[in-house]
């Protein structure tokens, strides 16, 4: 059975026959035809999550592990709005959602009638692409331009580089009422991604340019792991002239690598600039935590500036952009590496002197470091489980891991998109739900309390933990310049609060577990990632102290310099 909503019920076929297979549904009435045609389809697994923020979340999170498109469908009005933060995240990370939501027919929109609002484009700015289906579909010829939007909406969400696509569906009522088959045969269009590949004569310019550069450095950001791409590292990582910068979120966690750039741009002097500064700057993959990189680069520019990317070609971060490359990272270097001389240079072993200092400096620091968020951090990375997929909240919690070395025993991964606080724990829960590995998101307390919803969801996996470093409030503020000097500090932008996780986790049967010193933390990290007796998640707050935090993070990066 499904629904009698032919473009329903088309949207799910098609969706089914493309190899796509999750939906996560929020309750309502008016998206009753999405409901009967996906959750009763044989061939697609559909959940039901109630809050829409977080359902958008869990999807995505879902989406990031398999790579494969994630539907989200709702009810009409304000429920559709509450898509909005996931969606604007998908759009900057490119990960593929297929956006479904239901709405009054067009004659009801601005008249009065509840739960409506003006839903066809109203993802514009953070889409792919939007779409509108029509209400009826009344003939084979109307449902192949309705099968070909279709096929079309769910390749966009996939190709070149993926990312969200909005498709609004008017019903009018009955919305209720259920048939055995489609009325029509769904003819879907089958996908054809195109391979952007250069000319020979741009080849040649390109790879002419990089011989001529005695210090070349290359810049990965947000990606997901890839072992082409880590053997291509491998190989230019030979090459003295050129030194490779990743962080955690790059997933290119090898020894030709500097995986903490922080810890060598923080020690830079003015007089050593001309040493480390590159000729031709190279980038590809998504963004990049560090702030201070950024900030060297603009200050301190390349003669050339290389953006490699499918989409995001033309973006340009560190405003020197020369040239935008339109490709896949893996196509490009290996078109590029057969053309290229390794030189001999000192550029690299600059780089990785300082880097092997600034290691020495860390473990002496840590050493003796008092318990603070940067002691924390060292013991979780020594105890999260190997092969774990590591979810790294925004603000304090992806930065403190850029000061460890990454390592291939974890997958990192984190919502560097838009770089907000939520929908940190309901992507965790969707990627654990997805991938059936051990996973550990690590949060802090307001992003936990702001994705606190994340718990009201039947599907949480066992294999999720949860870590909570609570600071009582937003720590970030009292490290970066400028809150700190201010009369306003705690108030408004520390957020300064005495709340915990505890009954949060009671009322939703999560195992919880509390540290508030070294001694606690270490004795309860064993019980924590064991197996609990209620095959449920579990969640562990660290408390740390407030103002001790920034002081020992100023005093670290003092340490190194």
């Amino acid at each position: 059975m499904t629904s009698d909503k032919v473009n329903a019920a088309l949207t799910a076929e098609i969706f089914a026959q493309k190899g796509m297979r999750h939906i996560v549904i929020s309750p309502g009435s008016r998206n009753a035809p999405l409901i009967l045609a996906f959750a009763q389809h044989p061939s697609i697994q559909a959940l039901s999550i109630i809050d829409e923020r977080s359902a958008a979340f869990f999807a995505m999170g879902i989406a990031q592990q398999t790579r494969k498109t994630v539907a989200i469908a709702c009810t009409s009005g304000s429920a559709v709005l509450n898509y909005a933060p996931a969606i604007a995240e998908a759009y900057y990370q490119k990960i593929p959602l297929l956006i479904l939501t239901a709405d009054r027919p067009p004659n009801l929109i601005d008249q009065g009638d509840g739960q409506t609002i003006r839903q066809k484009n109203v993802f514009a700015n953070y889409v792919v692409k939007s779409y509108e289906l029509p209400e009826e579909i009344h003939s084979e010829k109307e449902m192949e331009t309705a099968s070909k939007l279709i096929s079309e909406a769910i390749d966009f969400t996939r190709y070149p580089a993926g990312g969200p696509v909005h498709i609004n569906l008017p019903f009018t009522e009955p919305i209720y009422n259920q048939v055995k088959d489609l009325p029509f045969s769904p003819k879907v269009i089958p996908s054809h991604p195109e391979e952007r590949i250069l000319s020979e004569k741009e080849l040649n310019r390109l790879a002419e340019t990089w011989n001529q550069f005695p210090k070349k450095m290359l810049i990965a950001g947000m990606m997901e792991p890839s072992d082409k791409l880590r053997g291509i590292v491998d190989k230019l990582g030979g090459d003295d002239s050129v030194v490779i910068l990743t962080e955690t979120t790059s997933n290119l966690n090898q020894c030709s690598t500097i995986t903490c750039i922080d810890r060598v741009i923080s020690t830079i002097q003015p007089g050593e600039i001309p040493e480390f500064k590159p000729d031709l700057l190279v980038t590809f993959g998504g963004n990049v935590v560090s702030k201070m990189v950024k900030s060297f680069i603009r200050t301190h520019q390349p003669a050339q500036h290389w953006n490699i990317h499918p989409v995001d070609f033309t973006m340009d971060t560190y405003q020197c952009l020369s040239d935008p490359i339109e490709m896949e990272p893996v196509a490009f270097f290996s078109d590029l590496i057969p053309k290229i001389n390794f030189q001999k240079s000192s550029y690299k072993n600059t780089w990785w002197n300082r880097a092997e200092r600034s290691e020495i400096r860390h473990k002496e620091f840590l050493t003796n470091c008092e318990y603070s968020d940067l002691k924390v951090f060292e013991k979780l990375l020594q105890s999260i489980p190997e092969g774990s997929n590591l979810q790294l909240g925004n603000s304090t919690p992806v930065r403190y891991s850029q000061l460890f070395r990454a390592t291939n025993q974890y997958r990192y991964n984190s919502n560097r998109g838009t770089s907000g606080i939520d929908g940190t724990i309901s992507t965790a829960a969707g990627a654990a739900w997805a991938n059936g590995q051990a996973t550990t998101v690590i949060t802090g307390d307001l992003g936990f309390l702001y994705d606190s919803n994340a718990l009201m969801n039947h599907h949480l996996p066992s294999n999720l933990r949860i870590i909570i470093i609570n600071n009582g409030g937003g720590g970030i503020f009292r490290f970066i310049p400028g809150p700190d000097s201010t009369d306003q500090l705690e108030t408004f932008f520390e957020a300064h609060h005495s709340w915990t996780a505890k009954y949060l986790a009671k009322n939703f049967n999560v195992p919880y577990y509390f540290a508030c010193n070294m001694n606690e933390l270490e004795e309860l990290l064993p019980p924590f990632y064991q197996d609990q007796e209620n095959s449920r998640p579990a969640i562990l707050e660290i408390r740390t102290p407030t103002r001790k935090n920034a002081e020992r993070l100023r005093a670290y990066f003092n340490n190194l310099k």
